[in-house]
């Protein structure tokens, strides 16, 4: 039988902060990530304003700038055929005035190699949780199975999911969950990138359909909005037929569609939007998607689960060491982050009602439906600065606790 005070499930962004800042606050914590590395595509590559600023309070901005990245500083928000609505980030407050697009296992591997230097982190690759123990109604901790076969349990003062938007711990427990409908699911891939061509983050509309591209440099990653469900119709119409309709929506992407030479390099995101009703029993936290699984509209999903994990810490680092952590304290995490979740989901149910469903849909006329919002936006450029906001830095934004500051 293992023993931590902290056992965290999950190796994404919100498990790898939490993990990286409670050792830092002394707590012995152990971290399990199922994968034996970080290396899988198209997982969310956007970091944030406040992410950034994180870092640099974390003293880890010089990591960061050792890993490849490109930081954009324009946003465009598809909002009809042929219409897009650009937001410049040059007006944000704070030294950062851009996103970063890096590789998230890049990133990972930065926050990891930091918190390897920590003597009460510790990182199990390749153990994937299984299931909770529990006493006398409370989590105790969880069961593991090791890619080996070797299987096990960890005893933990408190138990973090952070395994995602199917997490199998908050299954586990059968907390209560609220979702909403969602028009799309989303393919991701990749296309090249020529001089010359837009830059930053933009997209357009076109009959049924909708394609965000990504500046990645020497590449652009596309997410290709399907309506929800419709994955199998559009596999079975065919590789051409797809190339063809990104080149409908993009033409000058026409000349390098080619590119895409299997409709398996099509990476199938399968939009949810939901939160739990409840984040915790008594032993067990959940933060990140595992409480709140996000749209990908305005790509705040790692955002949010960093913020998670950053309150987090701040709040239980204390109760933790002491070997005093209750209910209350893990209440205290949701009535931080939940209303920030609450808002932001918001945010993304009106695009999906006021954008994206009619686009793909094909049963209105966008150019006469184009949101207000995006209507006073064309109008009134300096509005750009709340949208900019919004996605880059987000609703209440957290600073690093004193005692993960280096």
């Amino acid at each position: 039988m293992e023993r931590t005070t902290c056992c965290v499930v999950g190796g994404g962004p919100a498990g790898m902060m939490l993990g990286l800042l409670l050792a830092r606050a002394g707590v012995d914590v152990t971290v399990l990530e199922k994968h034996g590395d970080f290396l899988r595509d198209f997982r969310g590559d956007t970091v944030h304003a406040s992410t950034l600023r994180l870092l640099d309070e974390l003293g880890l901005a010089e990591n960061f700038a050792k890993v490849p990245h490109r930081l954009l500083t324009q946003i465009g928000f598809p909002a009809g055929p042929e219409t897009t609505v650009g937001v410049d980030l040059s007006g944000l407050p704070g030294p950062h005035k851009h996103i970063a697009m890096v590789p998230q296992w890049d990133f990972l591997d930065m926050i990891a190699d930091a918190a390897s230097t920590e003597p009460t982190f510790h990182l199990r690759m390749n153990t994937e949780a299984t299931g909770l123990t529990t006493k006398d109604g409370r989590v105790t901790g969880i069961t593991y199975r090791t890619k080996d076969g070797e299987s096990g349990e960890i005893q933990a003062d408190l138990t973090v999911a952070c395994d995602g938007r199917r997490s199998i711990l908050r299954s586990a427990l059968g907390l209560g969950i609220r979702s909403w409908r969602v028009p799309m699911d989303c393919w991701w891939l990749r296309v090249p990138r020529h001089e010359g061509d837009p830059i930053g983050i933009g997209g357009m509309i076109g009959s049924g359909r909708m394609v965000v591209y990504i500046d990645r440099g020497d590449y652009f990653q596309l997410a290709f909005l399907i309506e929800k469900g419709s994955d199998a119709r559009w596999r079975k119409a065919g590789l051409q037929a797809f190339r063809d309709s990104v080149a409908g929506v993009l033409p000058w992407l026409a000349d390098r569609v080619d590119a895409i030479e299997s409709l398996d390099d099509a990476k199938l995101l399968d939009v949810k939007l939901d939160r739990l009703t409840q984040w915790y029993s008594d032993g067990l936290l959940c933060i990140g998607d595992a409480a709140h699984a996000m749209s990908p509209v305005g790509g705040v999903g790692i955002n949010l689960a960093v913020q998670d994990a950053v309150a987090a810490a701040r709040i239980l680092a204390a109760p933790l060491r002491r070997g005093t952590v209750t209910t209350e304290d893990l209440a205290k995490v949701q009535r931080r982050r939940g209303p920030a979740t609450t808002i932001t989901q918001g945010m993304q149910r009106l695009m999906h009602d006021n954008a994206v469903g009619p686009a793909l849909s094909g049963r209105v006329d966008l150019m006469k439906r184009t949101p207000l919002a995006l209507r006073l936006l064309n109008r009134f450029p300096k509005l750009g600065l709340i949208p900019a906001y919004l996605v880059a830095i987000g609703f209440r934004p957290e600073h690093a606790p004193d005692f993960a500051r280096r």
